[in-house]
């Protein structure tokens, strides 16, 4: 799975440890999905090779797609779970989201949209699903699990 991030060290916090992740789900009151914790174990967050999610509706980012800048991984300065600003919570308070689970990655808008882990439908122990949340803050759901969602994500297109 390391051939997900570009490389480089931005975004990326300690090496993941089971204690990590356990304390993150105690801070954060819900179980992380497998594939987001498998993906950390290779590397603790970072800039994805693949940033352009296509949809079906159109975004304040373009018409057909949504662009990511990078994974969230647990711990440090760029983890879901820090108290620097940058977590999770941070976000959701800062930026209006709904409470709805976790934001995830870090977008190129610098906050007026966002992806969730949306655990409203699954419940905290469930499986989450992705969504997207625009500058309305209405979640659109985009897939039905992270793994699904990672599967999704296409090279970003050079600009001419």
């Amino acid at each position: 799975m390391n051939e997900l991030f570009e490389a480089g060290n931005f975004y990326t916090g300690p090496p993941l440890s089971a204690e990590m992740v356990s304390r993150a789900e105690g801070f954060l009151g819900l179980r992380l999905p497998s594939t987001y914790i498998e993906v950390l174990l290779r590397k603790n967050g970072g800039v994805l090779k693949r940033r352009r999610f296509p949809t079906q509706f159109a975004t304040s980012w373009a018409a057909d797609h949504f662009e990511i800048r990078a994974l969230l991984g647990i711990g440090g300065k760029w983890g879901i779970d820090s108290l620097s600003g940058m977590g999770s919570s941070d976000l959701v308070a800062e930026w209006g989201y709904p409470q709805i689970g976790v934001v995830i990655f870090d977008m190129p808008s610098g906050g007026h949209d966002a992806v969730m882990l949306d655990y409203s439908e699954s419940g905290p122990e469930g499986e989450p699903a992705v969504v997207y949340i625009d500058e309305d803050r209405v979640p659109r759901k985009v897939a039905g699990s992270f793994e699904e969602f990672l599967s999704r994500l296409v090279p970003c297109i050079p600009l001419i």
